[in-house]
Order: structure tokens, then C-alpha cells, then sequence
């Protein structure tokens, strides 16, 4: 299995633009952390912040993409931005065992999400 990922570039530029996504999502969590520590932020500028880290972080993955590609590079940020919301979607499940809210802040997380990551690769 291991040769067939090596021998098809795009899965594993797939992989390394989300690695960078999630790679900049760690980095801007703990900064804001840091400063909702020392600052002491009230709920909604961390709420509008993690919003924030979302697109940003898709979009830098989608750039990445975008130039790795060539080709379509609207429709692969996109895609990479699905599969950004799908794993961060995982992660959730796994960790707190259910969705909290309603499924209106998740649609908007995937449109925020997969906007980011075609963005990225129209600027690409």
C-alpha cells in the first residue's frame, strides 16, 4: 500500500496541505490560548477567532495545493477544505463523543472551511 501512495503524487499533496493546515491551526490555537490566558477574552471574540483559524488555515492549505496541482485549482482547495472539515469533524466526534450545538454552526463551519481552501487555490 505504501508504494501506491508514493506512486500517485496527488494523494500525498493532499496530505502534505493538510499537514500544513493542521500544522497552522495548532500554531494560531496556541497563540490564542496564550492570549485568552493574559488577555482574558470574553466568548465571543475566541469564537470568532477559532472561525478565523479555520479559514486561514484552509486557505494556506489550499495555496499550497493549488500550486502542487496546477490544474483546477479552485476545485482541489475546495476539496481539500471538505477534507479539512471532515477530519476536524472526526476529531470532534472521537473526542467529545456527539456534536454540540445545531447543525447550523456545522454547515457553516463546512462552507467557511471548503470557501477557505478554494480561495487558497484561486489565489494560487
Amino acid at each position: 500500500m505504501d508504494r501506491r501512495i508514493r506512486k500517485n503524487p496527488k494523494v500525498m499533496w493532499v496530505l502534505k496541505s493538510l499537514l500544513v493546515s493542521y500544522v497552522i491551526t495548532g500554531v494560531l490555537l496556541v497563540v490564542l490560548a496564550m492570549l485568552l490566558y493574559k488577555l482574558e477574552l470574553n466568548e465571543g471574540i475566541v469564537s470568532a477567532s477559532i472561525v478565523g483559524i479555520y479559514v486561514l488555515s484552509t486557505l494556506a492549505g489550499g495555496f499550497i495545493i493549488g500550486r502542487l496541482v496546477r490544474v483546477r485549482r479552485f476545485l482541489w482547495g475546495l476539496g481539500l477544505g471538505v477534507v479539512y472539515f471532515s477530519l476536524l469533524l472526526l476529531i470532534t466526534l472521537g473526542v467529545y463523543r456527539g456534536l454540540n450545538g445545531d447543525g447550523a454552526n456545522l454547515v457553516t463551519t463546512l462552507i467557511l472551511c471548503a470557501g477557505g481552501g478554494m480561495g487558497g487555490g484561486m489565489l494560487s
